[in-house]
């Protein structure tokens, strides 16, 4: 559904905040966007919607949603086929208005209906969501809901665009933990009976174990792995991928120390020569110093000197 090979964003001529991005995400999957802050993540999910800031520069090799060139077509999908589920639910509604209104507004925009069937469609995407009372939830301001209800909303009205392809961005960041597995099973139940496409962004790798099929691991704005996710999770290729796995609560034994990554991500404003995880990297080798081939196992592939006998 979504192929990008070579994505570049750069920000002021010098800002390369999205390297060399490669992306495929198969129509009716949840696909994991993963890395630290900074990795680039967001900024990609921003490019495929096309609302990049102002001084940004876009180039790709290939970027394409089901045939349409997202160099070009961006905007003419956004809201129609692709659609946004932001990070904090209560930024994303409007607190002066209530939940009824900006239901309907969505569902003017992109519907031709009379006002009392919009209405009746609202609750109908508010009750998909799993929202009890949907007419109390639409008669309501967002403050007056809580974080997981504001956030099946924002879900709701994603739905109610017609868009089949989601991107959410942390979409359980601001949520406590047994609200966001709840928010977790809502998508990934909505995929299964409506067919939705999701590119979900998170730096939590327990979120792409729970909910994802494939999972793209960012590095520096760069795609350093790409794979199924049970088996990029079982045996990762690429040293960054281990270094996200190892610092996981549950990767040491009670009363260990959690391992830590020392070091940073490149700065977007320095020119990366070699591989771009090599100063921080346990296992790098002199030949780092060079650009590191793109190495192919099966549906999957990561950018790294070792093979997969070494990695």
């Amino acid at each position: 559904m979504l192929e990008v090979r070579g994505l570049q964003v750069v920000i002021n001529s010098d800002l390369q905040v999205v390297r060399k991005v490669d992306l495929s995400v198969p129509k009716g999957t949840i696909h994991g966007l993963i890395g630290e802050s900074g990795c680039g993540k967001t900024m990609t999910g921003m490019a495929i919607l096309g609302l990049l800031p102002k001084g940004a520069g876009l180039q790709a090799g290939t970027f394409t949603f089901e045939g349409t060139d997202l160099l070009s077509g961006a905007a003419t999908l956004r809201g129609r086929r692709i659609a946004l589920v932001s990070q904090d639910p209560a930024a994303a509604l409007n607190p002066v208005l209530r939940v009824g209104r900006q239901m309907d507004d969505v569902l003017r925009t992109h519907s031709n209906v009379a006002k009392p069937a919009r209405r009746a469609q609202a609750a109908a995407l508010l009750a998909a969501t799993g929202l009890p009372d949907p007419d109390r939830v639409l008669n309501a301001y967002p403050h007056q809901l809580s974080g997981g209800m504001q956030q099946r909303v924002v879900i709701a009205q994603a739905l109610a665009t017609g868009a089949d392809f989601l991107i959410a961005d942390e979409p359980t960041t601001a949520l406590d933990v047994t609200v966001g597995a709840q928010v977790l099973a809502l998508l990934r139940r909505l995929v299964a009976q409506r067919g939705l496409t999701i590119l979900m962004i998170t730096h939590d790798m327990d979120v792409v174990a729970e909910v994802c099929d494939r999972a793209s691991v960012l590095y520096a704005g760069i795609t350093v792995e790409e794979g199924p996710t049970e088996a990029l999770l079982r045996a990762p290729r690429h040293p960054y991928t281990k270094a996200l796995l190892a610092a996981l609560p549950d990767a040491r034994p009670k009363g260990q120390r959690l391992a830590a990554l020392e070091g940073a991500i490149p700065p977007p404003r320095q020119i990366i020569q070699g591989c771009a995880f090599a100063p921080r990297c346990p296992m790098a080798m002199p030949v780092c110093a060079t650009p590191p081939p793109r190495r192919t196992e099966g549906e999957r592939f990561w950018l790294c000197h070792l093979e997969a006998r070494d990695a």
